[in-house]
């Protein structure tokens, strides 16, 4: 892995690169933020990035989201330094690491973030059928294309190719092709000159040169406008790039894996994707499996989430009860190993005893909350006593006084009561667009913030939910923000 180390402390940072560099890990060592940002946009990139706590840790991250650099960060400093530590942390970095360096902590934080992006756990034999086949190409140049559901793992199966393969001494580079809007997408993959657009405020090397020598991942390619294809098949094809206001080509030597949650081939039918570029990226593909077609993974995975979230929130390692894993094993798991991860966040969190029992297994569309009290059955009135119809012509008087008044219906809970959603006659009134919104929010909610479940259980594209919640947003509609970013774990 490459670590980019920032800043000086007294020589104890170099020795915590020290560490890392008999751990196996490839390190470099910047002095200052500006020179760390100059270091990730010129292509030279980091899997880890490791920041002194003295060094103005919130304007680093801040200039990383700016440019949509996801390096994962964690903070370091001196054991005294617990202020320093907290606003590291609140600033959005993932760890913090007491100096002087601990060499087994400095391994466990390697370990962490190498097995996280590239561990494949698996028990079942279908499973086992899918990672053969992986082995069998993975020392090639070949192009993949990995499909499946989201959630199965497709990340964690690319870097898992580019470790078994001859380039897995170099970098690996990954694209979220779903993530970055379609006017940026561009630049992010090919590069960019200093003024090309407004806000190209320095020479930003794209990650096709980023990964040069190494592989590249164009993860939900999908997703890509149609118009950026033709400058991406033609990079595929002569191996060389063009930075955007740049004016000479430049060579590139990469290996590229691509994954779609989609059926391309219907993509293709539909327009809206080149049929050339498909088959210049489906020279094999990698079919993930659904989690509920791998039912002896369950429990394996479940009990890896398990013990992860334990130790993160330094709670005790606890088994799964027999009733906990029947549960698991009985659900549908639409959301695939992303959701079992998450399911199993919640269980840690929940269970108590020495186990964690069933109680604590949360499933998607259950309320944690406890169910409200069942309303008594409203008893029914007396019938009214029957009037007698007067014949026709017959004298009829304006009221009846002894008649007694018909008794009302009894009250029926609403759908919208009763299920949670509205439905029927109160629908009535409101527009397409506002149901619509309605829906839309509902269902992100639902995710947890996850924006590629909720486009899929929706039905329409990520790039479509993005521009709805984009100008929900701008119309002053309370959006759910993101879910978590953690990678599936396989």
């Amino acid at each position: 892995m490459r670590l980019l180390i920032v800043g000086t402390l007294g020589g104890h940072i170099s020795a915590a690169g020290q560490i890392a560099l008999k751990k196996g890990a490839k390190v470099s060592h910047i002095d200052n933020v500006d020179g760390a940002m100059h270091a990730l946009r010129s292509g030279q990139g980091a899997d880890l990035v490791m920041i002194d706590v003295a060094q103005p840790v919130a304007k680093l991250l801040r200039a990383m989201n700016q440019e949509r650099i996801n390096t994962p960060v964690v903070a370091c400093g001196l054991e005294n330094d617990s202020d320093a530590a907290v606003a590291a942390i609140k600033a959005g970095a993932k760890e913090y690491i007491p100096l002087p360096p601990n060499a087994e902590l400095i391994a466990a934080v390697l370990q962490a973030v190498t097995e996280e992006q590239s561990s494949v756990i698996f028990k079942d034999p279908i499973m086992g059928a899918v990672l053969k086949l992986a082995d069998q190409i993975a020392p090639s140049d070949a192009s993949v294309l990995i499909t499946g559901e989201s959630g199965t793992g497709k990340e964690v199966l690319a870097r898992y190719l580019h470790e078994k393969s001859k380039r897995s001494d170099k970098q690996f580079v990954s694209v979220n092709c779903a993530a970055i809007p379609d006017n940026l997408l561009e630049s992010e993959l090919f590069g960019h000159e200093k003024g090309a657009f407004t806000g190209a405020v320095a020479r930003r090397i794209g990650k096709f040169e980023e990964a040069n020598g190494g592989t590249l991942l164009l993860d939900e390619i999908s997703e890509m406008d149609i118009r950026l294809q033709a400058k991406l098949l033609r990079a595929i094809q002569e191996r060389e790039i063009d930075r955007v206001g740049g004016n000479q080509p430049v060579k590139v030597d990469i290996r590229l894996l691509a994954t779609s949650n989609r059926d391309l081939e219907r993509h293709v039918r539909e327009g809206n994707f080149r049929e050339d570029l498909y088959f210049r990226l489906n020279v094999f593909n990698l079919q993930l499996p659904q989690l509920r077609q791998r039912p002896a993974d369950i429990k394996l995975l479940a009990e890896h989430f398990a013990k992860k979230y334990a130790e993160a929130n330094g709670m005790p390692a606890r088994p799964l009860s027999e009733d906990a894993v029947k549960r698991l094993q009985g659900h549908h798991w639409r959301g695939n190993v992303r959701e079992l991860e998450n399911t199993m966040h919640r269980a840690i969190l929940l269970a108590s005893g020495d186990e964690i029992g069933a109680e604590a297994i949360i499933l998607t569309g259950e309320q944690m909350a406890p169910a409200a009290p069942e309303v008594p059955p409203l008893t029914a009135a007396p019938a009214p006593r029957p009037v007698e119809k007067p014949a026709q012509g017959a004298f009829q008087p304006d009221s009846f006084d002894d008649a007694p008044e018909p008794a009302p219906a009894p009250a029926q809970p609403s759908s919208a009561t009763a299920s949670g959603s509205e439905q029927g006659g109160d629908l009535v009134g409101r527009t397409v667009a506002d149901v619509e919104r309605q829906l839309i929010i509902d269902t992100l909610t639902h995710c947890l913030g996850n924006r590629t479940h909720a486009a899929n259980i929706l039905g329409i594209s990520i790039r479509t939910l993005r521009n709805k919640l984009k100008a929900y947003s701008e119309e002053g509609v309370s959006v759910p923000p993101p879910g978590e970013a953690d990678r599936a774990t396989v």
